[in-house]
Formats: C-alpha cells, structure tokens, sequence
C-alpha cells in the first residue's frame, strides 16, 4: 500500500490493505490444515479396500452386558451435563458474531453526519494499514475509539457501517451481557470476548469489537472500596487490563515456548534458545455510550479509547438528508417530493436524532393507513408529529363555562406572540386535552438558532403571561391553569438575572457551589436575586395586560374560531389572527364573563 492511501477520504480497497493480505495467509493455512486429515482418511478407506474390507467401518458391535449398562451410563451423563453445563458455559463471551456479508449498512446509509463519516472514514483507513503505519511510519496503531452522543445518533449504526466497509468479523457484545450471578464470571466474560476478538482478528487479519452502553461495566471507580454507578472495581480493571491484551500469544504459541523454556532450562546461557514472538492482533474495539462523564478516567488515557467522536444531533441542512433518505424508501404522496415541504419538515424537526426522525415518518405511515390511503401525506406527518410530542387527543367533556376559559388562556397566549413581533412560529393552538395539558399553544424558533437575545427571552416570559392575563382580563380572576406557565416564565427571568446577566447585575449564581439545586433553587435563597426576578416578572405582566387591553377584539375573534374548530395548526393560527386583527377595533368593555361591546 502507498503510504499516500492513507489520508483518502474513502475506505481503501481491501485488496491492496495489509487486512486482506494477512486474510489471505490465513485462508491458505486453514486449506492446508484441512487438506491434512481428509488425506489421512482417504489412505485409510484404500488400505480397507485393498485388504477386502469395506471402506467404512460399521457400527461398533455391543455385549448383552454392556447394552444394559448403556441407559444409565447415558442418564449419568445427561445428569452430569446439566449439573456442569451451566458453569462451564457461564464464561463464555456474550458477543454475536457478523460477518461482512450479513450487514446491510454502509457509510452510504450514514445521513446527516458528513464530519463524523470522514472521521470514520480516516479511522478505518488506519486499521487497515496498521502494519504499513507501523512499519513504515512509525506510527501506532489506534486500538479502541469511543463513540458518545445523545440515544439515535447513529453510533451503533456507524459501528456497523464500519464492519461492512472493512470487511472484517464484527463482533457485538450489550455491557449488560457481561453481567453474570456467577462471583467472578463477569470478568471470565470479558477475558472471554477479547480472546474471540484475538482469535478472529488472527484469521481474519482484523476485527471490530462494539462494546454497546460501555458506562455499564467502566463506570467511574470511586476508590478502593466501591463504586460509582454501576460500574464495579474488578469489572472496570478487567476491562483496562483487556484493553492492553491484544499482543497476548495463542495457545500453539504459549505450548511452543514452555517447550522452549523446558529446553533452555538444560542449556548454558550461550546456547539458549528464542522464544516464539508473534505481532499484536490487528483489533479496533468500539466503545458507545451516552454517558461518557461517567467513564473511568483510566479508559480514556493513551492507549485505551484514546479517541472519542461525539455524535451530535443533525443539522437543519443534515436533517433535509435525512428526510430525502428516508422518504426515498417509505411509501407518500406527491405532495411530500415538493422541496419547500421537505425543508420545512427539515426546521420542524430541529433537535431530532435520526432515529426519531424515522419514527416520525413511520407514524405517519400509520396515519396515512388509517384513513384509508397507501403512503403518507403532509396532514399525516403533522399529525405523528403532534402525537409524538404532545400526545393523543383525550375525549375530556368540559363544561361550557371550562371551555370557554381554556379557549381564553390559549388565545391569550397566542396573541402576545403574535403582538411580541419575535421570530416566533406557532405550531399548534389547541383546546383537546392530551396528557397533562387541557390545551396549548405549541411554538418554536423561526429559524434554527443557538442563541437568543435578551428581547427575545423577555417575550418568552410575555408570551407565558399572555394566557393568566386573558383570564384575568375576560373572568376577572385567574384559575389553577397558568401554575406551568408561571414556572416557566420564573425559570426564564431566573436564567436571565442569575446566570446571563441580564438583570442589573453581573454576578452570576451559577457560581456558586451548589450541585444539587438549580439556579431558581440559588436565586431563591437570596433575597436581592429574588427580588430582582419578582420585579422583571411584574413589569413583564403588566405590559402584557397593556397590550391584551388594547387588543381584546383579537383574543375575542381567535377564541371564537378555537371554540368552533377546537384546534388550529400552523398558518391556519395566523390567518385567524389577521382576520380577527382586521375588524375595526370597537371599544369593549369586559364584565367578567361575558364582553359587552359598544360603538367607539
């Protein structure tokens, strides 16, 4: 292999990889192996023959004596296999075994993380050309990397991936799998799983080892009498000790050198004889967890999982991958091949893992079924989105006086976003029940961002006093609705006074070593930051009741519509909105339930 081969961006061809030459040696050893007693057996069917003898022996012939000793020697053995089998079979490695061909996934399949392929990508390439990196170069080779990121990601996606393109044995093992009743099987196990990664890399002149939720058996060790988590002491030095084994010799190898060392014992020093040394098996062992603080820092030194590559949640432009991938294979309607629809889908789905991304889809399917049609439609993926993260609708009968305060407190909340002038999208504006809330207003960023301004966290406390203040305003008092609003609208000015300062000052709460409190908790104990919270939440509850009152014939007309339809999505809010915004604004005084409107 050239040594430029090894900053290309795709897997190298295997057929010129040092992985597939040593894959070859061994093919030819194993046929020689095999050759050796099939012509050991053919000389011994031709001296049967040529003495007269059939070529195969008969079946051996039993005395009347031993045919009656023969059950009970049959059921001492099967006594004795299910009294031994279990702890003889307890050590075993857990893993399952993949060859190449049977995994479907490639990197071409990888959607959505370009950076994390070409790290991969680069990562593979010097698994196989360790012995040219090493030979030529100087190098070492990398034997474990770390996969960490939030759940469906993609690690154990990638790691299959990888185990395709390599074309190597792949061999995957759950931590959970290791665990055992048995006191010290656990360890046994693990001696057991890297053994088989020895023996398969041998032959195969590579293997990939994935350690799935690796936190579970190397999690922090708390010192020499326990443990943090779940991770025990002697589990995560086995581990650790596994992970520098992978020169350890084979058996032929061990029998050779005792020999050797039997031999010497006899011979002056002058004369001793060399042992046998053979190369370190070529083995990459994957670890992923979601978790990776909790690791012991022992395994993430040099020469352990020395590399870690963080799976992040796609991007808006990696999520519009994603989304064309997966509607490339998934039965929809013609609607869904529009681009401005796939992109908004794309900003719909912002903080979605890949996984949840396809589970959305999948729903929509279902959607789609149940009203009769065979794929699905742009009304289906809203609706599995609406029900993946709100919830089923709930069939809760409200009184006509609750209904009418709930289409209130929403309408409230909607028109103060809407009045806020924030690049705000309303999602969903409802008055069905589902899970916990009688009804909502569902919202997001306009566009994908990672920060936010002041202003734009001042409407966030607006936009949730927009539904206690509507109440306030229509019925005179507040009821028990607005408490989630309230916590959220504390939780923002919190953010803002203690910990981004925001608030008049710059001394900043977070600071403060307090592990298990929040920075509402921090805020709370301190009676300037207390006050200084309860100040920016009444001014901002008073200009919400400012704007609400010059705005009451908006929040009458939205409410009205919700009371029709129950439930607006998307534009339909807007566009009830505007329409309500353009009736001439009359002047309307509010007598508790029931607004009395007069002529201006």
């Amino acid at each position: 292999m050239e040594l430029t081969e090894l900053s290309l961006d795709k897997v190298v061809d295997t057929a010129t990889a040092d992985v597939a030459r040593t894959r070859e040696r061994s093919r030819r050893r194993r046929l020689n192996r095999l050759a050796l007693p099939f012509v050991g057996v053919l000389i011994y069917m031709w001296i049967r023959v040529l003495t007269n003898h059939p070529p195969y022996p008969g079946a051996p012939h039993l005395s009347p004596r031993m045919a009656q000793v023969a059950p009970l020697f049959l059921l001492v053995v099967i006594l004795g296999a299910a009294l031994l089998g279990p702890l003889l079979f307890a050590g075993r490695s857990p893993h399952v075994l993949y060859r190449s061909s049977e995994i479907e996934t490639s990197f071409d399949d990888v959607k959505g993380a370009p950076v994390v392929v070409e790290e991969v990508v680069k990562t593979l390439n010097l698994f196989l050309a360790h012995r040219t990196f090493k030979d030529q170069l100087g190098g070492t080779p990398r034997r474990a990397i770390l996969f960490e990121g939030p759940p469906g990601t993609g690690k154990t996606y990638m790691a299959k991936a990888m185990a395709r393109e390599a074309g190597v044995p792949f061999l995957f093992v759950s931590s959970s799998a290791f665990q055992s009743m048995y006191y010290g099987q656990t360890n046994r196990k693990i001696r057991s799983f890297f053994k088989a990664l020895r023996k398969a890399a041998r032959a195969d002149g590579g293997a990939i080892g994935f350690i799935e939720e690796i936190d579970a058996v190397g999690a922090s060790r708390a010192g020499m009498g326990g443990a943090k988590g779940e991770g025990i002491t002697g589990v995560v030095n086995e581990l650790l000790i596994q992970l520098q084994s992978f020169d350890e010799p084979t058996r032929g190898v061990k029998l050779e050198n005792w020999f050797i060392e039997l031999v010497n014992s006899f011979l002056p020093n002058s004369r001793q004889l060399p042992k046998k040394t053979i190369p370190p098996a070529n083995i990459l062992v994957v670890g992923a967890t979601n978790r990776a603080a909790d690791l012991d820092p022992a395994l993430l030194r040099p020469g352990r999982f020395d590399r870690a590559i963080y799976f992040d949640l796609p991007s808006r432009s990696g999520r519009r991958e994603i989304i064309d991938y997966y509607l490339s294979k998934k039965a929809h309607d013609d609607e869904l091949d529009n681009d401005a629809l796939r992109d908004r889908l794309a900003a719909m789905t912002a903080g979605y893992s890949p996984v949840m991304i396809e589970h959305i889809l999948d729903e929509a399917l279902v959607w789609g079924l149940r009203r009769g049609g065979m794929g699905m439609s742009w009304a289906d993926i809203q609706h599995a989105k609406m029900t993946q993260e709100i919830g089923l609708g709930q069939p809760v009968e409200y009184t006509e006086a609750e209904r009418r305060t709930i289409a209130t407190h929403e309408s409230g909340h909607a028109v103060v976003a809407w009045l806020t002038g924030t690049s705000r999208k309303m999602e969903v504006l409802s008055i069905i029940k589902r899970k916990e809330a009688l009804g909502l207003l569902a919202h997001s960023d306009l566009e994908e961002r990672f920060l936010k301004s002041q202003s734009e966290l001042e409407a966030l406390i607006k936009i949730a006093f927009g539904g206690m203040v509507a109440e306030e305003i229509f019925f005179g008092e507040i009821t028990s609705g607005p408490a989630s609003d309230l916590k959220a609208a504390t939780t923002y000015a919190s953010m803002m006074v203690g910990s981004l300062g925001m608030g008049g000052s710059l001394f900043s709460y977070e600071a403060l070593e307090s592990p298990h409190s929040n920075i509402v908790a921090k805020l709370a104990s301190s009676d300037e930051g207390r006050e200084r919270v309860e100040k920016m939440l009444t001014e901002a509850r008073d200009e919400v009741r400012t704007m609400l009152n010059q705005n009451l014939h908006v929040v009458e007309g939205l409410r009205d519509e919700l009371l029709t339809r129950e439930e607006l999505i998307g534009d339909e809010i807007t566009d009830a909105i505007m329409r309500a915004a353009a009736v001439e604004s009359p002047k309307t005084t509010v007598v508790l339930d029931h607004p009395v409107t007069e002529e201006a």
